[in-house]
């Protein structure tokens, strides 16, 4: 059995890795443009905190290896993404990200390591951190609810992307089998909330998906139909002022007999009346 957990934990470090990266893109762009835009820091901040806490479970736990290598992976590039956000991020933003840099990161973590080394021993220290560990971690699979209820209420999928939802429900699924193995409540319980809320995503991705699709179609066939009204309205425009042109064209060539010619007629009518009489 140590074995296969011991399989199942290199491909959770892979998989997390995978999850753990996938803002490089997003982070690439910003350095391009040199500025983070609308993009908030905070859940880079509270990521950091997460897999900090997690590296010093799995120093603390003497079955904790691959908790250690796959959370100390990941804090050091949430910690790079911290650092390019407060490189590029706005004064304001700037400012209000590193007093929660001071407080959660160093404050509340500091606090945390010297409680468990200093006041907390034996098993009582691994149950306090892994504690606050899987609070943290039901936290972050919880924080797609926001978006959930957007997807719900829009009947759109746009804005819950099915790539990082599927690789979030795989992350989980393996971290709740590897804590089934090594028999870790504090890995088991959270990753098993996560296994919920992430099939609950992608369901909710497999229900709207048809319905946004269908949404898109319509309105592509609505804009379609305008443009065709438009087009139609442009094409009567120009036939109209065809025609004016052409009436105006044929009053030009067809002028009215003159007036003095018409009189002179008349004159030379009459004269030869009176010259008969």
């Amino acid at each position: 059995m140590a074995s296969l957990s011991f399989i199942i934990g290199i491909i959770g470090n892979v998989i997390s890795i995978l999850v753990f990266a996938s803002p490089i893109k997003t982070f690439w762009g910003v350095i391009k443009k040199k500025s983070t835009e609308n993009y908030k820091g905070v859940p880079y901040l509270t990521t950091l905190l997460s897999t900090s806490l997690w590296t010093f479970y799995g120093i603390i736990n003497p079955d904790g290896l691959l908790v250690m290598t796959v959370n100390g992976a990941g804090a050091i590039l949430q910690l790079i993404y911290v650092i390019l956000f407060l490189i590029y991020a706005p004064k304001d933003k700037k400012v209000k990200t590193a007093k929660l840099v001071a407080v959660l990161n160093v404050g509340f973590l500091g606090a945390v390591i010297a409680v468990a080394l200093l006041a907390i021993h034996g098993n009582t220290r691994l149950t306090f951190v892994g504690i606050l560990c899987a609070g943290l971690t039901i936290g972050m699979y919880a924080s797609p609810l926001s978006a959930m209820r957007n997807v719900i209420k829009t009947t759109s999928v746009e804005y819950m992307p099915f790539l990082l939802s599927f690789f979030l429900l795989l992350n989980a699924g393996v971290w709740s089998a590897y804590a089934v193995l090594v028999k870790d409540i504090y890995i088991g319980v959270p990753n098993a909330v996560g296994v919920v809320l992430g099939s609950a995503q992608l369901i909710l991705y497999l229900i709207y998906k048809n319905k946004s699709a269908s949404a898109k179609s319509t309105e592509a066939m609505e804009e379609e139909g305008a443009a065709h009204l438009v087009k139609g309205g442009i094409e009567m425009l120009s036939l109209e002022d065809d025609l004016k042109n052409r009436s105006l064209y044929k009053g030009k060539s067809l002028p009215k007999p003159h007036v003095i010619g018409q009189y002179s007629f008349k004159k030379i009518v009459k004269t030869i009346s009176c010259s008969s009489i």
